[in-house]
């Protein structure tokens, strides 16, 4: 498991199972349960996805934030229950999550199909949140360009036969070519910025037990769903970031969504030096984006109460 220095594992029991997340609970951070102000990182979905996306990220806000990281359920070191995931089952944990560890309204910077996962919750549950800072956030399904009409998503909807899922996954997915293979052409803009470790910390997601069946959910489709129908009933805070990303979510797909709601989307971002994972693939850029960001929004926030 590849952790910061001074971080360390905790969890939480969800519906669906347990639910592990990374905090800072020794030197040089200070002891775990502090007074500082929480900020939560949640990763994305797809190709042995888990915390470690935003591993070189949130250590930059450590002396400063009570930082908590989670692995979703189905993702890292999180359980992964055989089942059919949903969309409806990320909205669910992520708010179980909040509930159990933020007293109060909270930060969260969230990437891809979680972004737009956590535009639901806060939808919802408003009184969750102090901000949002979101990379890439669509539903994949936005504006006629819907990721469930896709080639790789028929290919994977093939593989509903019982062990040949599996079989293709093992072999296809959960490998380090499989794994370099997609960050290579989903996720970043450059490939040689995709280094030995990367690899390695997707690879072990990918293949913890029953790890490839949130990963065939995704692959399928069964996650997506339209942003834009959502997008305008926002009231927290925002801010995205977007890189230069796949054929799904290009940058149009952000401009258009955040001209849905201006009053509350206050800034777009946009990069075409980064691709799908800027925490990746320039994490101290990101790292310093989001910290622009942060008392921009708590400002406005304030402003509005």
């Amino acid at each position: 498991m590849f952790l910061p220095p001074g971080f360390g594992e905790r969890s939480i029991m969800t519906k669906l199972g347990r639910m592990a997340y990374y905090v800072p609970q020794e030197e040089p951070w200070g002891a775990e349960g502090t007074s500082k102000a929480k900020l939560v990182f949640l990763h994305g979905l797809g190709g042995g996805s888990s915390a470690y996306e935003w591993s070189k990220v949130y250590p930059s806000f450590a002396a400063d934030y009570q930082v908590l990281a989670p692995d979703l359920i189905g993702w890292g070191r999180s359980d992964h229950p055989a089942r059919s995931y949903q969309a409806e089952d990320y909205i669910t944990t992520i708010t179980e999550f909040i509930e159990q560890t933020c007293s109060s309204p909270v930060t969260v910077i969230a990437s891809a199909l979680t972004a737009a996962f956590t535009i639901r919750v806060a939808i919802n549950r408003p009184e969750l949140f102090k901000s949002l800072i979101l990379t890439t956030a669509a539903g994949l399904a936005e504006f006629g360009k819907d990721y469930r009409h896709s080639g790789p998503a028929q290919v994977a909807r093939t593989l509903n036969i019982p062990f040949l899922g599996q079989l293709l996954y093992n072999t296809g997915v959960a490998t380090s070519f499989g794994i370099r293979t997609y960050l290579e052409q989903r996720q970043f803009s450059h490939p040689d910025r995709i280094y030995p470790e990367i690899v390695e910390a997707y690879l072990q997601s990918a293949q913890q037990p029953n790890a490839e069946y949130a990963a065939l959910s995704f692959a399928r489709g069964d996650l997506c769903f339209d942003l834009s129908q959502y997008i305008t009933q926002l009231t927290v805070p925002t801010a995205i970031i977007w890189g230069k990303a796949s054929e799904f979510t290009g940058p149009e797909v952000g401009r258009r969504l955040a001209e849905m709601n201006p009053q509350t989307v206050r800034i777009f971002y946009h990069s075409d030096d980064v691709g799908f994972t800027p925490q990746l693939e320039l994490p101290g850029v990101t790292a310093g984006l989001i910290r622009k960001f942060l008392p921009l929004l708590e400002s406005q926030d304030s402003n509005n109460k």
